[in-house]
């Protein structure tokens, strides 16, 4: 799985795996994944992809497939058993975080909790269960971006992040494996531009994602209580919210 890491400066000389989904919609309680990709790139190597087409058991939204390209019928007739599928998916990532290779994944939240929640609801271990304990290290440009360059005015998707960073990707966003290698693009820009994250030692760099989204969730949620028409909370949690957790939220 590409060797074993340690929290010192070597982490970032060494493997990391990427994961992205696409998904029927933007809540992690209840929507589903359609796409998913897990890529490991090492030093030298090139880059392992797997990908997954998914049929989710449900429609698929006309406004997810406008994104994403994947419709109802393609998924139906091409797409896995969701439950062969996030098996593997969790597996592999568990893998992976065994040998501490660290996770990357641009908000991580989304993807971490809707896999988790969608595990539960086909009765399998949450990757938290698998591994006996929470998912670490993680590494999420999209926090990064949010506490080490706060004060910068517009918005962070993916899309403007590659913009910001000169990260030409290798096809269109919004497929699961060119968004992960754009994300994977993303953190390796965000290192030669901000040298500090090379030398932290990846549990305080957890830990500092932790506290920066916690940071972020609390103020947009401060902003977002003087509008009771608006969206609903953030979550607080990072990487994951709890699948119980999340449905709450979203009750």
């Amino acid at each position: 799985m590409g060797g074993e890491r340690t929290d010192g400066a070597g982490w970032a000389h060494g493997p990391l795996v990427g994961l992205d989904t696409e998904t029927t919609g933007l809540d992690v309680a209840h929507d589903r994944i359609v796409t998913a990709a897990v890529v490991l790139r090492a030093p030298g190597r090139a880059a392992e992809v797997r990908t997954w087409l998914i049929d989710p058991g449900v429609e698929i939204p006309a406004e997810a497939t406008a994104i994403h390209g994947v419709s109802t019928a393609r998924a139906r007739s091409g797409g896995c058993a969701p439950a062969t599928a996030l098996d593997e998916i969790a597996g592999l990532l568990a893998a992976h975080q065994r040998a501490g290779v660290p996770l990357v994944a641009y908000n991580a939240t989304f993807d971490l909790s809707l896999l988790d929640a969608e595990l539960a609801r086909h009765g399998l271990p949450t990757l938290p269960e698998r591994l006996g304990r929470p998912v670490f290290p993680v590494l999420d440009p999209l926090v990064l971006d949010r506490w080490l360059d706060g004060d910068r005015e517009g918005k962070r998707r993916l899309c403007d992040l590659c913009a910001l960073y000169g990260v030409a990707g290798t096809g269109p966003l919004h497929t699961a494996d060119v968004d992960v290698l754009a994300t994977l693009d993303v953190l390796d820009a965000q290192l030669v531009r901000h040298p500090r994250l090379r030398g932290a030692a990846l549990d305080a760099l957890h830990a500092a994602q932790a506290g920066a989204h916690r940071a972020w969730a609390e103020r947009v949620n401060a902003e977002r209580a003087a509008d009771p028409d608006g969206p609903g909370p953030a979550g607080t949690a990072w990487p994951a919210e709890p699948p119980a957790a999340a449905r709450a939220r979203t009750a």
